[in-house]
């Protein structure tokens, strides 16, 4: 039985009959959104894709029209003023709610109208002037870190800052009365105000939170119900719930409510909003003020400042974003035309596709019977009005040990399918769910792993999850594609379904009230174990064997044969590889000057696009099919490709080239600023033709000095090393007889759905592009070196190359499989290291400069020890 009749639209239907809006969705999609065709998007929490018609109607508008500065009272300047008064109507209308009842503050995004709520709330200390008690803020864990950071304003003014969990807050609704007062008036009697902010959606696991819960606070009847005198006012951080439900603000009323509408319409970025009840806006006090917020001032008298009347203009300082601001109107235009104009069926919608991923995924099991997924979640996803369109979790082997998120990220990146990984800025949630103790994040900063990176594992456990979230635009298809590349690069073949669960999963289905009638379709197909095995075959000339961590014998045989090696433990120098332009092809050359920086013209060229920014074969793997050579005779940089005429750059000198191109340039590599010379028209035109897109040559200035990030504990506190355009070390080294072993594990693989046509030796190698290739005598050795000399030149190991989704790159053919990354992953332990970095010494041990290196030389490598220089 194969994979696509387990994943059929017919068991999608079983699970959910939902689906799609009152058009076509195949050519809608075809339609406004062309550019997604061939990869699978599913970070819409993150940022949900703007539609090809809102860009062009926006392009029309502003071409159509003349947009002046709204502080101004000509006649453009009142079209700004009146057409940005019109959007703070559509967005009110959006959420239902009216001026009399909420203002609409504009800002740069949700954080920064959350900073507005912690700069201008009326605080009050413990033990004020009163001596009275002060001001409490109460945050759900499961917060933004935007939302918990209102501590940081707070704490400072004496204010008592009070986590609460989640299961607080419920335990003390459950035994509240069901009662719904009415919200509370605001009067002038002095009293320490008191702010209780919780998220309408759950940015980590996409759970719904009652807004019940705002009446409920006002009143008291709701944790946090103290003894404290006090008003309570609520936040409602609805930033990951407007996405894809819609939020009705006269049912629900929350004193501020902060929004993002990129979330909403994927453009424009860097603009929100903060809707603020009008009576709790007058409760804000104002510090700050700029231009456009003030009646009236005094600059000699710093006691006079009177705001202006209006709320949002009293708050929005300086000049608005009022052109984003028009982008909202035409925002707000597309959504509704492509979808109906009813969040409803967005909600639907999305919520459909989340839950068939969940029933799906949470039923997969390894063959022997392990689940392959750890969803974390609150619910079953039994209805959208208790759970999102997102899907938070982590993959598991076939041993039930968690697969690191980087590595799942690497692997899907493959594939074209993109999704979120690490905590999500949600470091409460992603503490409960995943066990994480305060300690464990303590010492995790120790043993350097900070939000944002990919250091997904610490002594084993998982220091964050994988985020699949869905947007109106979504389809059944990127289910599909998402689970059959889970179930191809994660499960154990065969694979088997969980029935009995499938089966619960889809009576809860039928049972449930979703506004729509359920699609028909026959039974989900699915019959216990699936696919079949492949028999390990062994290699048979000399060989040896090789235990490796995937717990399998390999047989590996040594480039220089295992009787040779035996006898002889000397290692040697087989092959010299320079990348002129980086992420083009490798030059290989049996002899080789070595420079201040590495290898002469190594990484010394790269290839940008129409912005500056370095195109790597990671955007597009085009790239490694272009061959530079470097002709020292004719003191030249040669270029060829598939299809194309020959061409040439001259090497020349910085002074030459700024002499010749008059065009210097700063671009970043890793983060890092350096400073270029372009390599003119010609070669721009070339590169573009063969690419298909604008983008120009450019070459490193030699008289920058780009230092290495960091040294490894095998290097000590040496002085920084000079660095070209490549990405971490001078040199890249790998072994040979780490490559073979590899290639025989990628040819014993069961599973060969990601392996079009066997790897030779020599292609895997050149996935590598290493600097330098070396024969070993066993497979991954280099991991214990701390140095090695190759002739009479000693280098230092930097340390381990950690590897991602380029090395699936055919360096031939620019085509793209999973391999050698899941064999690398599954034989490392999620380990995705393959080869050293290596930075050089100036001096070696006779004194004299280095100057060559040379094939056929050989090394002496050192094991790690800690040494200093």
């Amino acid at each position: 039985m194969e994979l696509q009749d387990i994943l059929s639209f017919e068991g999608f239907q079983e699970i959910w009959g939902v689906y799609g809006y009152d058009n076509d969705l195949p050519e809608m999609i075809e339609r406004e959104f062309s550019r997604i065709k061939g990869f699978t998007y599913l970070d819409h929490a993150g940022t949900t894709l703007f539609p090809e018609s809102q860009i062009k109607a926006f392009y029309k508008d502003l071409t159509r029209n003349v947009y002046g500065n709204p502080h101004s009272h000509n006649p453009s300047s009142r079209l700004t003023h009146d057409t940005v008064e019109h959007v703070r109507y559509r967005v009110l209308e959006h959420f239902n709610t009216s001026p009399e009842e909420h203002t609409v503050i504009f800002t740069s995004g949700c954080t920064a109208a959350l900073r507005l709520v912690a700069d201008s709330f009326p605080w009050s200390s413990t033990g004020g002037d009163d001596g009275g008690p002060g001001s409490l803020l109460c945050y759900l864990t499961d917060n933004h870190t935007s939302v918990v950071g209102i501590r940081g304003a707070s704490s400072r003014l004496g204010v008592t800052c009070l986590p609460v969990s989640p299961h607080e807050v419920e335990t003390r609704a459950s035994h509240s009365p069901q009662v719904t007062p009415p919200a509370p008036a605001f009067t002038g009697e002095p009293s320490p105000h008191h702010l209780f902010c919780y998220p309408a959606q759950s940015n980590f696991s996409g759970r719904k939170y009652p807004l019940s819960y705002a009446r409920g606070i006002h009143t008291r009847r709701l944790y946090p119900a103290c003894d404290r005198p006090g008003r309570w006012l609520v936040l409602l951080d609805a930033a990951a719930l407007v996405g894809c439900s819609g939020l009705d603000l006269r049912e629900c009323p929350a004193d501020f409510i902060p929004v993002s509408f990129y979330k909403m319409f994927g453009f424009p970025t860097g603009l929100g909003a903060l809707l603020v009840r009008n009576e709790a806006a007058a409760l804000l006090r104002k510090g700050y003020f700029g231009g456009g917020s003030t009646a009236a001032y005094l600059a000699s008298d710093g006691d006079y400042f009177v705001p202006k009347s209006s709320v949002s203009s009293r708050f929005e300082d300086g000049t608005i974003n009022f052109l984003d601001i028009i982008a909202v109107h035409h925002g707000f235009e597309a959504l509704h035309r492509l979808t109906g104009g009813s969040m409803v069926c967005v909600q639907q919608h999305t919520f459909g596709l989340a839950r068939y991923t969940y029933a799906m995924l949470s039923s997969l099991l390894h063959s022997n019977g392990r689940p392959l997924a750890r969803i974390y979640c609150d619910n079953e996803f039994q209805e959208p009005a208790t759970q999102g369109p997102i899907l938070n979790l982590n993959l598991l082997d076939h041993h039930g040990e968690v697969v690191g998120y980087s590595q799942v990220d690497k692997l899907a990146s493959l594939f074209n399918i993109h999704v979120r990984t690490g905590c999500f800025c949600n470091t409460g949630a992603c503490q409960s769910f995943l066990g994480i103790s305060n300690q464990a994040v303590k010492d995790n900063l120790e043993a350097g792993h900070v939000c944002g990176d990919d250091i997904d594992l610490v002594d084993g456990r998982p220091t964050g999850s994988v985020r699949v979230s869905f947007g109106y635009m979504s389809t059944f298809e990127d289910c599909q594609r998402f689970l059959t590349f889970v179930v191809n690069c994660f499960a154990d073949k065969p694979f088997r379904v969980d029935e009995a669960r499938l089966a619960r999963l889809k009576s809860a289905s039928a049972s449930a009230s979703v506004g729509d009638s359920h699609g028909g379709g026959g039974p989900l197909s699915n019959g216990g174990h699936l696919g079949g095995e492949t028999d390990h075959r062994r290699g048979e000339a000399d060989p040896f064997f090789i235990s490796s961590s995937c717990g399998e014998e390999i047989i590996v045989q040594s480039p220089q044969g295992a009787e040779q090696g035996r006898h002889n433990n000397s290692h040697t120098l087989t092959n010299i590889f320079i990348y002129p332009i980086k992420s083009c092809a490798a030059f290989e050359v049996k002899e080789w000057s070595v420079g201040p920086v590495g290898l002469l013209y190594d990484r010394v060229w790269m290839v940008v696009n129409e912005n500056g920014v370095c195109l790597s074969q990671k955007r597009e793997s085009r790239l490694c099919q272009i061959q530079p050579q470097i002709s020292l005779a004719s003191n030249a940089l040669r270029i060829r490709a598939p299809g194309m005429k020959s061409m040439s750059v001259p090497l020349g000198n910085w002074k030459e080239l700024q002499a010749s191109t008059q065009r210097t340039c700063q671009s970043k590599v890793c983060g890092d600023r350096v400073q270029t010379v372009d390599c003119g028209d010609e070669a721009a035109a070339w590169f573009s033709e063969f690419l298909g897109k604008p983008c120009r040559l450019i070459k490193q200035n030699p008289d920058f000095i780009r230092n290495m990030k960091k040294a490894s504990k095998n290097v000590g506190d040496c002085p920084a090393a000079g660095l070209s355009l490549v990405n971490e070390a001078q040199y890249l080294l790998i072994n040979a007889a780490s490559v073979e072993m590899l290639r025989l594990q990628i040819a014993n693989r069961r599973d060969d759905s990601g392996i079009p046509q066997p790897i030779s030796t020599l292609q895997l190698t050149a996935r590598f592009r290493a600097n330098l290739v070396v024969s070993g005598l066993h497979p991954f050795e280099e991991d214990d070196w701390s140095g090695l000399t190759i002739g009479h030149t000693k280098f230092r190991v930097v340390g381990p190359c950690g590897r991602c989704q380029m090395i699936g790159i055919d360096q031939e053919t620019s085509s793209r499989s999973q391999e050698p990354l899941k064999t690398l992953a599954d034989c490392r332990q999620s380990k995705v290291t393959f080869g050293i970095y290596l930075l050089h010494d100036t001096m070696d041990s006779s004194g004299t400069t280095l100057t060559t290196l040379s094939v056929g030389t050989p090394i002496y490598p050192e094991k790690s020890k800690l040494h200093d220089c």
